[in-house]
């Protein structure tokens, strides 16, 4: 009974342990990632082409869940061989995949249109805006139904959102590069609609299909590179990296907005098991206050009350969204979490 008693509060140490991780790690991948984005498109010298940044996290989110399967299957025979029988000799079931592959891709590409364009804080804030179209297509696609509560911090969450895009202009962000705020807008508004359908939509591959979700990820990452690839020459960018190359303008920065990109999903893909829904939405709140925060000290962006509002509405949304109880809980940003 002793060794019982010990070996359940070790066991609990560990998971509270696991939480915290899960929390700081969440926080560091959603606001990093911004910040070293919003750094990368808007400081002086020679730019990268986001249409390549784009292809080269989805051929290392391909590779790193084919390594993770291959350690799964425990050895490189088994390895082929599922990848064999699950993906080769099923060429039809490839083209389920392929719309959300191609979805993701412009949505990756605007979403660099919109950082180039919008302060991090801004930018972070009114992403957020995937929640409530995940939630519709949930709705939708998968007949998902919706709590009141939920409903109130949808609405919530876009109140918040319009609040931040009245802030005044001159609290911008002093940067080098040419701004246009109604083009960053309207990027990441298309691009929160685009993360909602794909995301409902993957989420409804993984439930209807034998396949593991790090099998279906190497699925996306190949496509993924496929059309990135294709979106290049068919983009302003094909003459470009013709003339300059493919890797023009990458630096330790770019490489680090790359590496956030793909492997920091992959990390939140396997911390995230360890959270639960207040869990994530304490971490994306978390995420908001620190990309605002940082922006401050790293863009010399200025808080207006209109800006602190909206943010304070959305982060209280997103608390809000998460939370159900125990015996209710039906997690509808499910599809945000498998997509890597």
């Amino acid at each position: 009974m002793v060794k019982q008693g010990i070996a359940e509060t070790q066991q609990s140490v560990f998971q509270r342990s696991l939480k915290s991780v899960s929390l700081v790690t969440l926080t560091f991948q959603n606001g990093a990632l911004t910040l070293v984005s919003r750094y990368a498109r808007t400081r002086p010298g020679n730019m990268f082409f986001s249409t390549t940044a784009v292809v080269m996290a989805e051929l290392f989110k391909c590779v790193s869940c084919l390594f993770i399967i291959m350690g799964q299957e425990g050895g490189i025979r088994p390895w082929a061989r599922r990848l064999n029988e699950d993906v080769f000799q099923q060429p039809y079931d490839c083209l389920k995949i392929s719309v959300p592959a191609v979805v993701y891709v412009i949505q990756n590409n605007l979403l660099y249109v919109a950082i180039s364009n919008l302060d991090a804080g801004t930018f972070q804030v009114t992403y957020q805006l995937k929640i409530l179209t995940t939630a519709v297509f949930s709705v939708i696609l998968l007949q998902k139904k919706l709590s009141k509560i939920q409903w109130v911090a949808l609405v919530m969450l876009f109140t918040g959102v319009a609040f931040v895009q009245f802030k005044p202009e001159s609290t911008s962000e002093k940067v080098s590069t040419e701004q246009n705020r109604l083009l960053g807008f309207g990027a990441v508004l298309l691009a929160s609609a685009l993360s909602g359908f794909a995301g409902v939509y993957f989420e409804k591959v993984l439930k209807t299909t034998k396949q593991s979700l790090w099998l279906r990820n190497v699925q996306l990452g190949f496509l993924g590179v496929v059309f990135g690839t294709v979106t290049i020459f068919l983009s302003t960018d094909g003459q470009k990296v013709r003339d300059k190359g493919f890797f023009f303008g990458y630096d330790m920065v770019v490489w680090a907005v790359v590496f956030l990109q793909s492997f920091g999903g992959l990390l939140v893909a396997v911390v995230v098991k360890y959270a639960d829904n207040i869990l994530k939405g304490f971490a994306c709140s978390a995420a908001i206050v620190f990309a605002s925060l940082a922006s401050v000290y790293l863009f010399n962006f200025q808080l207006s009350l209109q800006f602190v509002i909206g943010a304070c509405l959305v982060c209280i949304s997103v608390f809000m969204y998460g939370y159900q109880p125990k015996e209710k809980t039906q997690s509808n940003l499910q599809a945000q979490g498998e997509k890597i």
